[in-house]
């Protein structure tokens, strides 16, 4: 059974989410503040963290830093919050995805498990791409930079490896967020500029010249293709 691990200081709203999550399947544990959410997730380590920004005490946002600095345990955000560039910052320190309040309780069991469903379907691949010094590895869920291993969050390795598995390809910002939420998705396609720009921080030698992904202006986004990389696919 997959752990969520909700985060809310609004009592209804942590228990309609628990119940609702719970009648999926999920087994569900909850809390109201920024520092009990990290003793549960570093004891019990969940698979999945709802989380809201608007926090007492500890920020949500300062929570998320946290968490990502330690796992890549997926991360929804909860957020009152209207302003776009809130919803982008939560997405650039490193969440997957973002449901705005007031939402709907169906709403958000879908996204957890859309997310979820990404995490594991990396693993249900056998490919390995190597492209100069860099390798992705799809089945065993790992990255690396020559024999040093990247951190990446499910969200932006399967960014990854959609624009690796075939290099030169363009996808449109639209594509690509259907590909990482299919039809659940709702929002701004600039979140996909935030997750590349995450992506690019950590595999690229110089993320101000990207040498493994290439904005395509005006349209999205591609792998160099094997001319550009000498690249080989086994």
């Amino acid at each position: 059974m997959k752990t969520v691990l909700v985060v809310d200081d609004e009592r209804q709203i942590a228990e309609i989410a628990r119940d609702y999550l719970q009648h999926a399947g999920f087994g569900v544990m909850t809390a109201s503040d920024g520092a009990q959410a990290l003793e549960l997730a570093r004891a019990r380590h969940p698979d999945l963290i709802v989380l809201d920004l608007g926090l007492p005490t500890r920020d949500g946002l300062d929570v998320a830093r946290t968490l990502r600095r330690e796992s890549n345990v997926p991360i929804i955000m909860l957020t009152a919050r209207v302003d776009e560039s809130d919803r982008l910052l939560g997405l650039e320190i490193g969440a997957d995805d973002y449901v705005t309040k007031p939402f709907s309780p169906r709403e958000l069991v879908a996204r957890v498990q859309a997310v979820l469903r990404r995490a594991a379907s990396q693993g249900e691949q056998g490919d390995v791409f190597r492209f100069v010094d860099l390798t992705i590895d799809v089945s065993r869920l790992t990255v690396k930079r020559g024999d040093r291993p990247i951190d990446l969050t499910p969200t932006e390795f399967q960014l990854l490896a959609v624009l690796m598995a075939v290099p030169g390809r363009v996808y449109s910002r639209g594509e690509l967020l259907e590909r990482l939420q299919g039809e659940l998705y709702v929002g701004v396609e600039r979140t996909i500029d935030v997750h590349i720009r995450n992506l690019r921080k950590k595999i690229e030698p110089d993320p101000t010249q990207p040498r493994y992904i290439r904005t395509v202006f005006g349209i999205g986004y591609r792998a160099s293709s094997a001319e550009e990389l000498g690249s080989s696919h086994l």
